[in-house]
């Protein structure tokens, strides 16, 4: 896979982000697409080697649409200039939990998993009470040597312990959070080389799965709510 001509197009987009610009290279953005989607399929077989829930999963299905809902949003651009991509055992819903790719110019490329979404109250209480109840497995996960040199749990978080809750649980603080994800942070130059950027996302994405695991284990009877 191209990802240098993904970086470029995105570049472009970022510099000239309006739709006129983006009709009239829609050839452009159909080359670099088929780069990302290969880069993808690439992932889905490198992941399937430690997650065959994986391996199902046709590229098409996983990626993010460029165009932006600038309805609720002051920045009226109508395009986010980011190839996005989550990898799961059920495409790119956001649960289960699963690996995240997105390749942003400018510094803004990461590699992430676990839970990104915060929308679900059903969802939070569940890893709530997860962590409540499985704490030493969670407290030797976050503080394992390889997990703290690479990783720390992000999130949206509460100012207080919720309701419910014991306020001098050993993860407390982790109980305020709604969300639970980690972040790797990619640079330009290392998205440049795509062989080199496919093995750093493979080892990245092994590392997370045992906090990916976790946190489906806590939503395994998650239901997606019916639009």
């Amino acid at each position: 896979m191209n990802t240098e001509l993904m970086l470029k197009y995105l570049m472009d987009l970022k510099e000239n982000n309006n739709r006129e610009w983006f009709h009239a290279n829609k050839a452009a953005y159909k080359e670099a697409n088929a780069q990302f989607e290969e880069l993808i399929q690439d992932l889905i077989l490198k992941i399937g080697e430690f997650d065959s829930s994986v391996l199902q999963n046709e590229p098409k299905s996983l990626t993010f649409k460029l165009m932006r809902d600038t309805r609720f949003s002051h920045d009226k651009s109508p395009y986010n200039p980011a190839f996005r991509a989550h990898i799961s055992s059920k495409g790119k819903l956001p649960i289960p939990v699963g690996y995240y790719v997105m390749i942003k110019p400018g510094g803004e490329s990461f590699l992430g998993g676990g839970l990104f979404a915060d929308m679900w109250k059903d969802a939070t209480k569940m890893v709530r009470d997860y962590i409540s109840l499985h704490d030493q497995e969670w407290n030797e996960m976050i503080h394992e040597s390889v997990f703290q040199e690479h990783f720390q749990v992000k999130g949206t978080s509460l100012k207080n312990v919720p309701a419910g809750y014991d306020k001098e649980h050993p993860q407390a603080e982790y109980l305020k959070y709604k969300s639970w994800f980690l972040e790797y942070p990619v640079q330009d130059g290392e998205v440049a080389d795509g062989e080199a950027f496919l093995q750093k996302a493979a080892e990245m994405f092994r590392l997370m799965k045992p906090f990916n695991d976790y946190l489906n284990k806590a939503l395994v009877d998650f239901q997606m709510p019916s639009r």
